[in-house]
Parts: structure tokens; sequence; C-alpha cells
């Protein structure tokens, strides 16, 4: 091992809807904001604050596919994967750096489009990044 670890475990809500581009070679991309939340009491108040923050989260091929396909705005999610940070540089040639949750790994905890009860689809297993057992 070599004494560094990057991997990030998040549990949220979509705040909108998968995004998708298609590439010319077949493969494809999605992104959707997760908001994960904080809450705590403040002690000289009592007043409840909850702080949220949001993750731009990012899937690809197969996989995102699938989070198009039964993830919707609001839906909650288990996402498992690593914090990419891109630099880029806008239209005034100033450099811009975007992080992002690559994910490898993800379980819909409940989705709108799922009726109670109703069986969701499993998450992605290790070493099988595009191919789903279902």
């Amino acid at each position: 091992m070599s004494g560094t670890l990057n991997k990030v475990m998040l549990i949220g809500h979509l705040g909108d809807n998968v995004k998708m581009h298609y590439f010319d070679g077949g493969g494809s991309i999605g992104r959707f904001p997760l908001a994960t939340n904080e809450t705590y009491t403040k002690k000289d108040s009592g007043e409840k604050v909850t702080n949220t923050d949001w993750h731009t989260v990012v899937v690809r091929n197969k996989a995102a596919e699938i989070c198009e396909k039964y993830l919707t705005k609001g839906d909650k999610v288990y996402v498992e994967g690593k914090i990419k940070t891109r630099k880029w540089q806008d239209e005034s040639g100033n450099d811009r750096y975007n992080t992002e949750i690559n994910v490898d790994e993800f379980t819909f905890l409940s989705t709108k489009s799922t009726p109670e009860g109703g069986a969701l689809p499993a998450a992605q297993p290790k070493g099988e990044k595009d191919d789903l057992p279902f």
C-alpha cells in the first residue's frame, strides 16, 4: 500500500435529474448534484441548524445510463468513489477548477418511480465497472 487513500462515501438527495453526455465511441457520462445535510442544535439558544453541502457526482457508461433511468430529483442514493479535481480554462483564459466525486459503486435508497416495498437496482459490484448483475 502506498500510504494514501482517496475514498468518498456519501448518502444524499439528488438536487436535479441526471444530465447525460454521450461520446462518439459509445461511452457516456452522467452528472448530478447531490446534497448532504448536517443538523445540530445550538447550545446557547436550542435552535436547530441544518447545513447543506453540494457535491457534483459523475457516473460513467452503463452505470450512468442506469442512474438516468431510475433516479430523479429528490431521490436518496448512496455513492462511493474518489474525489477528482479537474482544471480547465474559461473564455477569458483564467484557470478554473471543478471538484467531482467519480463513482465506483452506488445503491439507490429511495426513488419516486419505485413503489413502496418495490425492488431497487443493486449496488454496482466491485471490479465490474460497467457489467451490472440485472
